[in-house]
């Protein structure tokens, strides 16, 4: 059995230090995707967080030889990481999303909604982007679609609605971080409703959409999330339903919404199949993105 202090003594850069935690990783019973996909992503930026260097350094950088310090916090943090089973972002305070860098901890959801690769093209073709002044982020948790949709649109205004006061309170920390206080409002609200600075262009939202059975046996790394970011009722579909049958009355005439449904997508599909909507291809395959438009919204078959 190894002894406690050997990975001190032999691992000697961040290149030993990333394979070790990756043993270490692929030896427990981790979950991932909360960040990162597999052991050796997330010991690749565990190390680089343990290091307080920006995960997009080139790999040489890892060659060098590290101080005793370092070295005892990279350990520290994979020990933790195992023995806590706490996502990574939350032990080390911060993740990054679609090139932002962004504060969590337990009071948001750490951001990873693939709405973020549909920013990244502007929402086009779905939208033009040169028409979106007024944007609406409904459930914005740590605030990364709000920053990325004001960052992606300069000439926007971007409301920032959630339920949760502690999770607005991290978002306005990410939100004076990119020095957006001007144009990005936070906002506490439980439900989708018309605002005086509407009607939107463009609403986003990835909201609650777990069904009750799933989150019953979530992994330790996900069930420490704020269930209330999660929840999406006994058939994952209470707070979607929602939305679909407000955003009608929030989006302006040639207006747009971006829905993230993620593990309920089969379940919206079969209690509305005739409803006329899209689904974006995904880096994932998956169809975990809707995309409507607000006249297909008048007259839609979804009730609250």
């Amino acid at each position: 059995m190894a002894r406690q202090d050997e990975p001190l003594e032999y691992c000697q850069n961040g290149i030993d230090w990333i394979r070790y935690a990756t043993t270490r990783f692929a030896q427990s019973d981790l979950s991932y995707g909360q960040g990162t996909e597999d052991a050796l992503e997330e010991a690749r930026w565990l190390v680089m967080a343990a290091l307080g260097w920006d995960p997009e350094w080139p790999a040489e950088a890892l060659a060098g030889r590290l101080l005793p310090s370092e070295k005892v916090r990279i350990l520290e943090l994979i020990e933790r990481r195992i023995r806590e089973r706490r996502p990574l972002a939350y032990l080390v305070g911060e993740t990054y999303f679609f090139g932002l860098r962004l504060k969590v901890d337990e009071r948001v959801l750490i951001p990873r909604s693939p709405i973020g690769e549909l920013l990244d093209r502007h929402f086009e073709p779905w939208i033009k982007s040169a028409s979106v002044r007024r944007i609406l982020d409904y459930g914005t948790g740590s605030g990364a679609l709000a920053i990325g949709c004001a960052l992606a649109f300069p000439d926007s205004v971007v409301d920032a609605v959630d339920s949760s006061d502690e999770a607005l309170a991290v978002a306005a920390i990410n939100r004076d971080r990119y020095g957006l206080s001007h144009r990005l409002h936070l906002r506490q609200g439980s439900r989708l409703e018309p605002s005086p600075r509407g009607p939107y262009d463009l609403i986003v939202s990835n909201p609650p959409y777990v069904d009750e059975r799933t989150m019953a046996h979530l992994p330790a790394e996900y069930a420490a999330e704020p269930s209330l970011a999660l929840s999406g009722g006994e058939s994952g579909l209470t707070v979607i339903t929602q939305i679909l049958a407000a955003a009608g009355n929030c989006l302006a005439p040639e207006g747009v919404l971006v829905l993230e449904v993620g593990s309920s997508s089969v379940a919206v599909r079969d209690r509305w199949p005739e409803f006329a909507w899209t689904w974006p291809e995904l880096a994932s395959g998956r169809p975990d993105v809707l995309v409507v438009h607000a006249c297909d919204l008048d007259g839609s078959p979804v009730s609250s």
